[in-house]
C-alpha cells in the first residue's frame, strides 16, 4: 500500500473545533499538532477557487444565494465564522491560494476535495488542479479528491502528475475499474459502508483505503490497525495524530 501521508486527517480544516473550510480551522488543526487537513474547493461567480462546502451560502456564512453566482468582492464581505461562535466572527471565505499559503506556513499536508457546483464539474476540476500545481510548485503536492468523475478526469488532464482520490459514499461494484480509469491513488468511502470485504479488495489491489468521518477514538484506532490507510475526523480534540 503506497500511502506516505498523514493517517488521521482533520475534516474540513479544523473539524468540530472551528468553522469549517476557514483559515481559523487550519490554525486549529495545527494547534492540535495535526499534520494533515481536508477541505472543499468550489468556484465563485468569478471562477475563483474558494473554500466552501455547500453550493449555497446560507449554512456557513451570513450571505444568501449560490456560490457560483456570487462575485469575489461579495464573498470577501461575508462572515464565514460567526455561526460557529463569537470568537470566529468576521472569519472570511478563504481563497484556495490563501489556504495553500497557510498550509505551507503551518506544515500541513492537504487533501483538497474538488467540490463543483452543478454544471461546473470539468471547469472546477481543471482550475483546481492547475492552481494546485502552481501553489505547491516545488513542494510535496496535495491529494485531489472528488465525488465527481468528470471533475477528476479534468484534473487528470490538466495536471496528471498530481495524486488523486476517488471519493464515494458506498463503493460501487466497479469501484476499482473507475479508480484505474482515472489513475487515482486512493479510494475514500463513508464509515457506514466500510467493511472487511472492501478492505480486503483494496489490499489485494494495493489501493489505499480512506474512511470518513470517524469521530470515536477507539473506532479510529481499530480501523487504522486493521489496515485502513487514513481516517478523516471532526474530533481533533479526541484523536491524536497517528504516526505515518
Amino acid at each position: 500500500m503506497n500511502w506516505v501521508y498523514p493517517r488521521i486527517i482533520a475534516h474540513r480544516c479544523g473539524g468540530a473545533l472551528a468553522p469549517e473550510n476557514t483559515l481559523a480551522g487550519l490554525r486549529k488543526a495545527a494547534e492540535h499538532s495535526y499534520r494533515g487537513v481536508e477541505f472543499d474547493v468550489m468556484l465563485s461567480g468569478d471562477g475563483t477557487p474558494v473554500l466552501i462546502h455547500d453550493e449555497t451560502l446560507e449554512r456557513t456564512t451570513d450571505g444568501r444565494g449560490r456560490v457560483d453566482e456570487t462575485s469575489d468582492a461579495e464573498l470577501a464581505r461575508l462572515d464565514a465564522g460567526g455561526w460557529h461562535g463569537a470568537q470566529f466572527a468576521g472569519e472570511p471565505v478563504p481563497s484556495f491560494g490563501d489556504a495553500a499559503e497557510l498550509c505551507q506556513a503551518l506544515g500541513l499536508w492537504a487533501n483538497v476535495e474538488i467540490k463543483p457546483s452543478r454544471g461546473h464539474e470539468a471547469e472546477t476540476g481543471r482550475k483546481v488542479a492547475l492552481e494546485a500545481r502552481e501553489l505547491w510548485s516545488g513542494l510535496p503536492p496535495p491529494l485531489l479528491s472528488s465525488f465527481s468523475l468528470e471533475a477528476l478526469a479534468a484534473a487528470r488532464e490538466a495536471a496528471p502528475e498530481l495524486p488523486r482520490g476517488l471519493l464515494v459514499v458506498e463503493p460501487p461494484a466497479d469501484w476499482l475499474k473507475r479508480l484505474r480509469r482515472l489513475d487515482c491513488l486512493s479510494l475514500h468511502c463513508s464509515r457506514r459502508h466500510f467493511g472487511r470485504r472492501l478492505l480486503d479488495e483494496a489490499r489485494r489491489a494495493e489501493v489505499p483505503l480512506l474512511v470518513y468521518t470517524v469521530n470515536d477514538p477507539d473506532d479510529a484506532m481499530q480501523l487504522l490497525r486493521s489496515g485502513v490507510a487514513a481516517v478523516f475526523t471532526d474530533r481533533i480534540d479526541l484523536l491524536p495524530d497517528w504516526p505515518a
